[in-house]
């Protein structure tokens, strides 16, 4: 269980010598440009299986049709999004066990986890390559996004969020422990301490929460849906702070008892770096879930928990994690869309938006700006874009986080 002390590491032992090594020889950090914004994806994210994952009712296509939406529809240029190195063998091995890893070579184990018993029937080789490859990347995602949220304030997996995954036990459709993985790697990598796991996905993150059992460097804040899988009274006791909801929990109520638990975990725990799972099995209608929460709903969560993190000047990353119906694609993407017209994140270049603020001063000067025409016609001016990045609110904090913030000061300093 975490501390509420600041510096609490009480009960967290140091990683061993192998493990240390793992992480400091791993490539998955990659060095990105300012150019790229933090947000991390690659159409390898995306499941297609022989059709066999349609028989699933998780959207293995989600991830690739919330990228669709941004690009397509002009908040996010296709050449800055970030695309991530697969996690190695090795790089796995900083969480799991070898005994675990070897056991994903049976295809019936892997369909045990996925809940896909036709995958027990199809040669292990396809599977690693048709379903734990597309793991293995958003896993990689899923790690360096924890970098980029310490470099920019805020980094957004488009996949990830394997919240049911531990060392040693997949299960929910979650083979590889991302969560968990991501924290190892920044406790050394990132030279970091404090981790709050926000997971606001309809089922309880059991994985997570038995993977950092005893280790007072990470506090959970767990709320969910009581009634639904995975039922895991043992990792239960591992919850810091778990909020636990009822079947046809609405939106009005669900909101107000964020508002309750953000204001608990503020004042019991300060984190360098919040990991906030943010599955969207809570919409209403999702037949896993079983919550009734808008779809207004899931944008003004997300709204919520990112202006929890920017009030406090911690660097957050956001994962994807469950949700099961088509529509959820949708949602996120929206939901997204509103945290960068909220100023929480920075989805457009500094060089578009000047572009864009020069445009609209034209069309203003000519009179063209709110359909009056060549001639003026009294149309009223929309204010230009923001051209300042959300990340800049996190500058006058940087020796609080990591070091890894002078690199972001030094652009928005000057």
């Amino acid at each position: 269980m975490a501390s509420s002390a600041p510096s609490a590491a009480a009960g967290a032992t140091p990683p061993d010598p192998l493990r240390r090594d793992r992480i400091l020889s791993s490539k998955l950090y990659l060095d990105v440009p300012g150019s790229k914004a933090p947000v991390v994806y690659s159409p390898a994210y995306d499941i297609a299986f022989l059709g066999i994952e349609k028989l699933h009712p998780f959207d293995s296509s989600k991830w690739g049709r919330i990228c669709k939406f941004l690009t397509k529809e002009g908040h996010l240029e296709k050449n800055r999004v970030v695309e991530p190195l697969e996690a190695t063998k090795d790089d796995l091995l900083v969480v799991h066990s070898e005994s675990y890893l070897n056991s994903l070579k049976s295809s019936l184990k892997v369909a045990s986890i996925v809940e896909l018993p036709p995958v027990a029937f199809i040669p292990n080789w396809l599977v690693q390559q048709k379903l734990l490859y597309p793991f293995r990347k958003q896993v990689g995602g899923s790690i360096l996004s924890a970098k980029l949220a310490l470099e920019r304030g805020w980094a957004i997996n488009v996949g990830g969020g394997f919240h049911h995954c531990s060392a040693e036990q997949g299960g929910g459709f979650c083979a590889y422990a991302d969560i968990s993985l991501c924290i190892q790697f920044a406790f050394v990598r990132l030279n970091i301490s404090r981790v709050m796991i926000i997971d606001l996905d309809a089922h309880q993150g059991n994985g997570h929460e038995k993977d950092f059992a005893n280790d007072g460097r990470v506090y959970t804040l767990d709320m969910y849906n009581a009634g639904i899988y995975p039922y895991d009274h043992v990792a239960k006791r591992y919850i810091d702070q778990k909020v636990e909801l009822v079947s046809g929990t609405k939106t009005e109520d669900y909101l107000d008892q964020l508002d309750k638990a953000l204001k608990v975990a503020e004042s019991r725990f300060q984190p360098q770096l919040i990991v906030y799972n943010a599955g969207t099995d809570i919409l209403d209608g999702d037949p896993l879930g079983r919550l009734k929460i808008s779809p207004q709903g899931v944008v003004i969560r997300d709204e919520k928990v990112f202006r929890f993190a920017k009030d406090q000047s911690i660097p957050l990353l956001m994962l994807t994690s469950g949700g099961y119906m088509k529509s959820s694609a949708r949602v996120i993407a929206d939901s997204i869309i509103n945290l960068s017209n909220k100023n929480l994140i920075e989805l457009v270049s500094l060089t578009s938006s000047l572009i864009r603020s020069k445009l609209v001063c034209s069309a203003s000067a000519y009179g063209d700006v709110g359909g009056g025409g060549a001639t003026g016609g009294g149309g009223a001016v929309t204010a230009p874009p923001s051209t300042a990045f959300a990340t800049a609110s996190f500058s006058d904090v940087s020796s609080q986080t990591s070091p890894a913030y002078s690199n972001v000061n030094r652009v928005f300093k000057g």
